[in-house]
């Protein structure tokens, strides 16, 4: 007997019964690659390529060849670093804190959120390493050595030290949770290959079987990494956050940053998961599994959390007016009047102002206007990092060493060169990987029809 929601829309649409669902994501996995596909891959490719100059020219001649002075010493390179990281957020989000509070609706889009947040991830703990000048020589340096390798221990202390731990933790276990969800699919698509294809999928899905003592052991695996993972939702921004809350530069030195940058990471993280996902749904052609349920959802999440990201900002200002310091106040207002103003309130416009067009339900649940307002709160979230980073250290505490950071070609090279690879992992896991969790997605066809009863 099939059970309806009498309120909501079925999650799956058009009728799909479980053979459906197999075909259809499973036909993108096993045919040629598409026209389309191949001109993406291409595309990422090639900015990889491009932007691989200007990694080997950082390599090669030091990082002398970005835009830092000797008072700017962090810019695009941190800025793009916290901003990777909270692109990865939404991944562990959806899949993990969703799950323990059993919500359906995660199933369509969790596989392709949590390839996100680990190639995100791999873009992220790039910037730290290359910001050493030599990795090779000192790299080392963030491990917890014991001094007998001919080293001091390294400085636990640190924040700086509290990120290594924080996203290489945050970094195996979503990658371990990403691939323990795809071994039914793996055995699926294992069942329908032959010949070298079979050999592959048969390695990658460890042996399942598709028993019922296999499905409980995976059913129990799962939400142990769902309870390991929702803590790290918190953990991990707090942490990056703690890089500047624990200094005493005015515009840093806030408690309210933890809590501040963990809503603008799910925020961030969401609006990329709905740029990479309604690509996705159209490419793929799977609009009958994301659907404009799916897709409203997600952008209600980013209401709530857009929303909370401007009381932050409200909230920094107030903070910096009643504590009577008059370097924090000019901090502040040396954001918004001096001479990154243009970036200020870019920010407050794309972060602020654009989410606030969700509370419209014509323009939620637009395909269009979703994807393009995605992408303004992905621009905006990047400014936040830099108004942060760059504003907070362009003028400091003397006058006379105030400076101006202005980006080299290395330094946007560099930042083109995480997009390129970021996109060319994302298309060959879409190429070769399932996009959509065949197994969970049958899961939900139970409670799904073409038409909701009233």
């Amino acid at each position: 007997m099939q059970v309806t929601s009498s309120v909501r829309e079925p999650l799956v649409t058009g009728g799909k019964s479980y053979h459906d669902v197999t075909y259809d994501v499973a036909r993108q996995v096993e045919g040629k690659p598409t026209k389309l596909w191949f001109l993406a891959f291409l595309t990422a490719a090639g900015v990889l390529a491009l932007g691989s100059i200007a990694l080997l020219a950082t390599l090669w001649e030091g990082i002398g060849m970005w835009g830092l002075n000797k008072t700017v010493g962090w810019a695009w390179d941190i800025t793009n670093f916290v901003w990777w990281v909270g692109i990865g957020h939404a991944g562990t989000l959806i899949s993990a804190v969703l799950l323990l509070f059993r919500q359906k609706w995660r199933t369509s889009i969790n596989r392709a959120a949590e390839a996100m947040t680990i190639f995100a991830v791999i873009c992220a703990a790039m910037f730290p390493v290359i910001h050493m000048g030599r990795p090779w020589l000192g790299a080392y340096w963030a491990l917890p050595l014991p001094n007998t390798f001919g080293s001091l221990w390294v400085n636990f202390n640190s924040p700086l030290l509290w990120d290594v731990f924080a996203i290489s933790t945050y970094f195996s276990v979503s990658l371990v949770f990403w691939y323990i969800g795809l071994i039914p699919d793996f055995a699926t698509i294992r069942d329908r290959a032959t010949g070298l294809r079979k050999t592959i999928y048969g390695a990658l899905s460890f042996g399942w079987d598709g028993a019922a003592k296999t499905w409980m052991r995976y059913e129990s695996v799962s939400l142990i990494l769902a309870g390991l993972a929702t803590p790290l939702v918190l953990s991990v921004h707090t942490i990056v956050s703690f890089d500047f809350a624990t200094s005493v530069i005015p515009g840093w030195h806030t408690t309210i940053f933890p809590p501040y940058f963990v809503a603008g990471a799910i925020f961030s993280g969401f609006a990329m998961v709905l740029t990479l996902m309604i690509i996705t749904r159209k490419v793929f052609k799977l609009e009958d599994y994301i659907t404009m349920g799916h897709i409203e959802l997600m952008n209600i999440v980013i209401i709530i959390t857009g929303s909370i990201v401007g009381i932050a900002y409200i909230t920094e200002f107030f903070i910096a007016w009643y504590s009577g310091v008059a370097a924090e106040q000019y901090a502040f207002i040396n954001r918004a009047t001096g001479p990154y103003w243009w970036a200020y309130w870019s920010m407050m416009t794309c972060n602020v102002i654009s989410p606030q067009l969700f509370w419209f339900k014509k323009i939620r649940t637009s395909i269009v206007a979703t994807f393009l307002l995605s992408l303004v709160v992905n621009i905006g979230m990047w400014f936040e990092r830099f108004v942060i980073i760059v504003t907070s250290l362009h003028r400091d505490y003397l006058p006379s060493s105030w400076a101006m950071f202005y980006p080299t070609w290395a330094d946007i090279g560099v930042y083109l060169f995480t997009f390129g690879l970021f996109f060319t992992l994302f298309f060959l896991f879409a190429k070769f990987f399932p996009v959509i969790n065949m197994a969970e997605v049958k899961s939900v066809l139970k409670s799904s029809s073409d038409k909701v009863h009233k």
